[in-house]
């Protein structure tokens, strides 16, 4: 059995509602219709549409700082002076990640993972983390394959993580 229960603040709105409209004349109808529209669209526009926009602009933004910063990453290897590379680290290449992570001055937590090493750096220097990685890429067979970099509490400092493999 189906029970419909009517509430009496809602009846009561509606049964004024209409009676204030009935008590409009046809002008007065039409320019409470064309603000209730004009109503609609600010609505519309201003609720909907602009934090849409904002929310796709910040992505945008986001996206283009995390393909600058992967430029770069892969533009650290080439930095050095040709005819200057430096000699291939000996050694296991976690170690060798883990020894480049120690001469630049960086704590790293570094475990196996997959076909490579992950490592995490807890909060560092941006340049000194930028460097570590090239000196890895350009000292080691192992290659940047993800990495990701939040803003640390101060400035200047990251955290990061980073997916290396051969």
């Amino acid at each position: 059995m189906i029970r419909i229960i009517r509430l009496s603040a809602l009846d009561s709105l509606s049964l004024r509602t209409s009676l204030w409209w009935a008590g409009l004349t046809t002008r007065e109808r039409w320019l409470v219709g064309i603000l209730g529209g004009l109503l609609a669209v600010l609505v519309l526009v201003f609720g909907i549409v602009k934090p849409l926009q904002a929310a796709r602009a910040d992505a945008i933004a986001d996206i283009r700082a995390r393909e600058t910063l992967a430029a770069r990453v892969r533009a650290a290897g080439v930095l050095a002076a040709p005819g200057s590379q430096p000699q291939q680290r000996a050694g296991a290449p976690i170690d060798a990640a883990g020894d480049a992570a120690r001469e630049a001055g960086l704590v790293a937590t570094i475990a196996p993972g997959g076909a490579g090493v992950t490592a995490q750096v807890a909060e560092a220097p941006y340049e000194a983390v930028i460097g570590w990685i090239g000196n890895v890429e350009r000292t080691t067979v192992l290659r940047a394959r993800r990495v990701e970099m939040t803003r640390g509490g101060a400035p200047g400092r990251v955290v990061a993580s980073v997916e290396f493999s051969q």
